[in-house]
């Protein structure tokens, strides 16, 4: 059974850092595509990161030199790390994993950043 757990989220204030988790089980890790993407209230899911089994990776424009996005194939496990952060950056932040037709989500991770 494919499983995409996320973890790492909470509130935190502008300015802060947080780091996701996203651990991998049932599928070959390492010849996914890992992404994170983030969905706000009222709006439509977006991609915000996402690593290749080759390591080429692709930012959002909006993340770009404040969020990484690495992945540790030994631990199954894809993470973005996120400084600098905005109010607009809250959103539920989900895990994605994709090779060809085969895609997975996790459950989702919320991050909140307010004062």
């Amino acid at each position: 059974q494919v499983q995409l757990v996320e973890s790492g989220g909470g509130l935190v204030q502008p300015g802060g850092s947080l780091r996701l988790s996203c651990a991998a089980s049932g599928i070959i890790f390492s010849i996914y595509t890992m992404g994170w993407y983030r969905q706000a209230p009222g709006k439509q899911r977006e991609l915000v990161a996402r690593i290749t089994s080759m390591g080429a990776i692709d930012y959002a424009d909006f993340v770009k030199g404040r969020f990484t996005i690495s992945r540790d194939n030994a631990k199954n496990t894809v993470y973005l790390q996120m400084a600098s952060l905005k109010p607009e950056d809250t959103a539920v932040y989900y895990c994605n994993a994709v090779m060809g037709p085969l895609e997975r989500w996790g459950q989702g991770t919320l991050v909140t950043v307010s004062s």
